[in-house]
Order: C-alpha cells, then structure tokens, then sequence
C-alpha cells in the first residue's frame, strides 16, 4: 500500500537496533552520534500467528504474511529544524512517513554517553517534539502568507483557510502537537496539504537493559506517567535482548532463549504489531494450494478495494466476494464444512471487510 512508519528519536537511543531486528534489510550501528548520513528503508514482515493456523486446513506451497514499510531516521538533535545535527533533511524524511515510532533511552550505560549528558526520556520527548512543533509552524505561517494575498481578493475558502490555521498556529505557539487539536474533516483539508509532522500518530517505546524487558523501570515509569494524559500506546522492550533473539536462526533456539528470559515472544513482535495497528491497517487472507497469504488494506475498506490489494483487475471486474470469517473456519476445519453449515457468505460492493476475514474474489474483466 505503500504506507511507511517512521523511527525517530534522539541519537544513541537503539533505533538502528531495533530497525535492524524488525526488518531484512540491515543497517551499521554505532555508539558515535550523527555518523549516518541517510535514513533508510526496511520492508518489515507482521507476525500473524492466524496464517499458521490456516495452513492446518489447507495444504499449501507457500505462507506469506502482510507487511509494512519501516523508515530508520537518524537521531534528531535539539536545534535539528534550525540545522543543528543532521538538520533539516531528516524532517522532511519524517514528513514522507504516516506515521512514527518514537524510541526513548530509559536505560543508564556510562560506555554511551547521552548527548545532552544525562539519561531523561521525558526530556527527549520534549526535545523532538519541539523541533517537530517548529518545522511545523514555519509550514502553517508560509500558508497563512499564501491564503492572505488570495483572500485579499475576495475568496471565501481562502478566508476560511485562514481561520482554521490561525487555531492551528496558536496551537503550535502554545507547545502542543497537532494531533491534539480537535477539528473536523471540513477543517482538515485546508492543512492537508501541509503534511504536518506533529500531526502523525505516533507510539513511544522504551528502550531498557535487559533485566528491564519484563517489568520496566523508574526511566520508563516517568515516561507513562508524563503521557497519560494523552491515552498513547508505550511499549517497553530492550533493544539488545532483541537483537541477540533475531541473530538465531533456529527456531528452537529462539523459544529457549525467550524462556530463559521470561518472554513469550519477541518484542519487536508487539511493535510491528502495532505499528500496523497505528497506520491503521487491518489484514484479510486469501487461501489456495499454491499459497496462503495476507493482504493488508485500510480499515474500513470495502470489497472492491480489498480485491484492488490483489490486482487491480479484480476491483476493476469485482463481482462479489465470498467470505468465511477466520473463527469459522478454526472451528469447522474447512471451506467445505463452512459451506455446508451455511458459514461462507456472498458479498457486494458495499461489503465492509473485516480484519481476518477470508476473501475469494468473483470477478470478470
């Protein structure tokens, strides 16, 4: 679908690790601030255990899960929208993104410095968002100064333009994000074309030493504590642990390294997860015996649409959809017993598509 999540966070955080451990494609770390020069693009496998499930109903050449575009952005610096660190280019790679992971330090290392000389992920939040609020406003103040000579002409929509920025101005000006300003969609439109970085939803995670993976610490209580007020998602996990479980390639390796740390899964599991969840993406499956696979499209999609995810000539000739909801098919065991016990139903154009769903597309182009 071409949707990208974006790493952000100060530097010397573990956001390389963590990118590296999440995607295929890998990426030099260091301990030295500001030695990457570009952010970079991994494709990023979601962790579906409903798809294993399927392949005990249908024999199958192949599995093949959904997947989700991950963007590593170097660390940001305090001063980063006026130039400072790595300057401005990496917050335009941050407005190229649709939504973000921001990665906080909640773990005490005299071996790696901090670069503002002491370990506060409260303040590194405040950090990056003021430099995002900055970019921001610069961008709504440019608009405000092109919607004026317009509206000095008589145009009613430039006007109206106007009004709704200038909300959005005073909120930036008073140090909040855009994203906790409430407007309706009418209103939206007249900063869409802005791509405001404040106003990208976003998922924090702290990243802590090892003994940490389970409980947290006082770092990450400080964290949810400070957020709480904004009902976001925090998610703890430790970046080393992960990478040391991502190094094994035998899965049998990988399930007693997580027993004798405590964990059930990977936590990099949880934060694709997630972030899937956070573009607000769903997943519905298609099942043959030369694959089972997962399609990922927006929630709220119809038919057409999810047929589109597949080829574009079956939404250009969608005639219905036949659906079996994935419970149903855990439960009977099979297309065939879901026919029969009247479990597999036919679907038009309006049909609202569920995540899980299975999906066999009638069309004729």
């Amino acid at each position: 679908m071409g949707l990208k999540c974006g790493i952000i966070g100060v530097a010397n955080v573990g956001k390389s690790t963590l990118f590296n451990c999440m995607s295929t494609t890998r990426v030099e770390t260091s301990s030295a601030a500001f030695t990457s020069t570009r952010s970079n693009l991994g494709v990023v496998a979601v962790p579906d255990p409903r798809l294993y499930q399927l392949e005990k109903f249908q024999t199958t050449e192949k599995v093949t899960p959904a997947t989700v575009d991950i963007v590593d952005i170097p660390g940001l610096a305090r001063g980063s929208s006026h130039g400072e660190g790595v300057g401005n280019k990496f917050l335009s790679d941050i407005r190229n993104t649709d939504a973000l992971i921001h990665v906080l330090r909640c773990f005490d290392d005299d071996r790696l410095p901090h670069i503002e000389g002491s370990v506060d992920p409260v303040r590194d939040i405040q950090t990056i968002d003021l430099e995002l609020q900055v970019k921001d406003l610069e961008s709504v103040e440019k608009k405000l100064e092109r919607l004026a000579k317009v509206a000095k002409a008589g145009d009613k929509d430039a006007r109206a333009g106007m009004q709704v920025l200038e909300r959005y101005r005073a909120h930036l000006e008073d140090f909040r994000n855009i994203r906790t300003l409430e407007v309706d969609a009418s209103e939206k439109k007249h900063a869409e074309d802005l791509f405001l970085l404040t106003s990208k939803p976003v998922l924090y995670v702290c990243n802590v030493e090892d003994e940490a993976a389970l409980t947290g610490n006082h770092h990450t209580e400080r964290v949810k504590s400070y957020l709480a007020g904004e009902g976001k998602e925090v998610l703890v996990l430790a970046a080393r642990l992960e990478s040391e479980i991502a190094e094994l390639e035998e899965e049998a390796d990988r399930k007693a390294f997580l027993a004798d740390a405590g964990l059930e899964e990977p936590g990099v599991n949880k934060l694709i997860r997630s972030a899937y969840a956070l573009l607000d993406l769903i997943s519905f499956f298609t099942m043959g015996p030369k694959e089972i696979r997962a399609w990922t499209i927006r929630k709220g999609a119809l038919a057409p649409e999810a047929a589109g995810a597949i080829h574009s000539d079956l939404q250009r000739g969608f005639i219905r959809a036949e659906v079996i909801r994935y419970e149903d098919m855990v439960a009977l065991g099979s297309e065939q017993a879901c026919r029969n016990a009247g479990k597999q139903m036919v679907e038009g154009k309006n049909y609202l598509v569920r995540d899980g769903d299975i999906l066999h597309i009638r069309f004729n182009v």
